[in-house]
């Protein structure tokens, strides 16, 4: 089916940067079959700032590790001055978990994991979500990268009893906070997640990535934050003071025991 623009009634043009020529011929050919507009397919974010001067796509598939500039930081330089929604295709190892994070975080509004084996098979397959990843990215609104703080909200501060040692509280779950999250959540959960004080009601989090992604997003949201982040396992108790994100793929359910 089209991918059509809903107000002007044209396909999505979307632009790849990925410097294996075999990636960028076989999803360009994938997306084109799907109804997509492919304006462009370069080998490194030099060549995409060249024709980024002459021509806008809607979207960007970008990868990753590419020589001359990575994808990390032409994402950067480019929601800094141009922001365009941006879905990261990248191969799905533990330094790729890492650095995919840093980019949700500083702006891509999706991540679509390619195997290293497999490749063409598998971008050619309707369900590995990169149809309804450009989809979404295209009805995003991108942000920049600077962080910005709301007019009148201020941080909260914690307060002096438990100003101490980071970690959560012992005690009983009174109250709980369920966040659920999905496109643009990664820069959402770091604005809201490092004003909460260290003795905030605990918290379960869901945010729609894949396996192994969570993990990367829970350790650089604990380094960021008073209360303590971590990934959840099954037996966590949900206590004040600890925020605990579901692992991609996996859904979590909340039992109560006791009181």
């Amino acid at each position: 089916c089209l991918m059509m623009d809903n107000t002007s009634s044209r396909p999505i043009r979307v632009m790849i940067v990925d410097d294996s020529a075999v990636v960028r011929r076989f999803l360009a050919d994938t997306l084109r079959s799907r109804g997509f507009d492919v304006i462009a397919a370069v080998q490194d974010p030099l060549f995409a700032f060249e024709f980024l001067k002459k021509d806008q796509p809607d979207v960007i598939v970008l990868d990753v590790e590419m020589p001359r500039m990575d994808g990390l930081t032409f994402l950067r330089q480019l929601m800094s001055t141009n922001p365009i929604p941006v879905v990261m295709c990248s191969s799905l190892t533990e330094k790729g978990a890492e650095i995919t994070m840093q980019a949700l975080a500083a702006g891509a509004v999706s991540v679509i994991t390619k195997p290293q084996l497999g490749l063409k098979d598998f971008l050619q397959n309707d369900e590995n979500g990169l149809v309804q990843a450009i989809r979404s990215a295209f009805l995003s609104k991108p942000r920049s990268s600077q962080p910005r703080v709301p007019v009148g909200i201020k941080p909260i501060a914690a307060p002096a009893a438990v100003a101490g040692i980071k970690g959560g509280m012992f005690g009983f779950s009174h109250k709980i906070v369920v966040i659920g999250l999905s496109t643009g959540g990664v820069q959402a959960i770091e604005q809201v997640l490092p004003k909460l004080p260290r003795n905030a009601p605990g918290i379960v989090i869901v945010q729609h990535m894949p396996e192994k992604f969570t993990a990367s997003l829970a350790a650089r949201l604990n380094t960021l934050c008073a209360i303590e982040v971590r990934e959840a396992v099954t037996g966590d108790r949900v206590i004040p003071g600890v925020a605990l994100i579901a692992p991609g793929g996996r859904h979590t359910r909340l039992v109560r025991s006791g009181a």
